[in-house]
């Protein structure tokens, strides 16, 4: 019998071939404009830990960066809640706010069509959202019982490369 130490590595078949083990990391952090930066560095790291390719990083960081931005800009909430997964070749981010915020943005966000002026700097994440990701979209996001306010969680997919050094 083999010793742990000689085990292959869990995303590793026997034959050499890569698994598609889905990899997951949730992350809190207070709705605050400074949480932004930890939140996309938090993605580089985990997204490096997992043998993610350049290109997909990079854009990842962009597009955590922007929904995290309009969950403190245009919600009232205190925490912010974030989800990474990677599957296969799709990478899906995910932002959760706590609710009570501007319905009018998030009807904006569910329709895809930008917040404010076009030549301010207001609404052009959404736009590089939809122009980064393959896929996105907004759904409630529902936290304790049915009296609690019902947050809304934004998220975005795109495809990605496993590199493995």
């Amino acid at each position: 019998m083999a010793s742990p130490h000689d085990a292959l590595p869990s995303d590793h078949r026997l034959d050499g071939a890569l698994t598609t083990r889905p990899l997951r990391d949730a992350f809190h952090l207070p709705a605050r404009d400074t949480s932004v930066a930890v939140a996309r560095s938090r993605v580089l790291d985990r997204l490096r830990e997992w043998y993610v390719d350049d290109e997909a990083c990079a854009d990842a960081q962009l597009l955590m960066s922007e929904l995290f931005t309009n969950a403190v800009r245009h919600t009232d909430s205190e925490k912010v809640s974030c989800e990474l997964w990677v599957i296969g070749v799709r990478l899906r981010l995910e932002v959760a706010d706590e609710g009570s915020g501007s319905e009018r943005i998030r009807a904006d966000c569910a329709d895809s069509t930008p917040v404010g002026d076009s030549d301010g700097e207001s609404g052009r994440g959404l736009l590089l959202v939809s122009v980064l990701a393959d896929d996105w979209g907004i759904r409630a996001a529902r936290r304790g019982g049915p009296e609690e306010n019902t947050g809304h969680a934004v998220w975005a997919e795109l495809e990605c490369q496993r590199t493995y050094g």
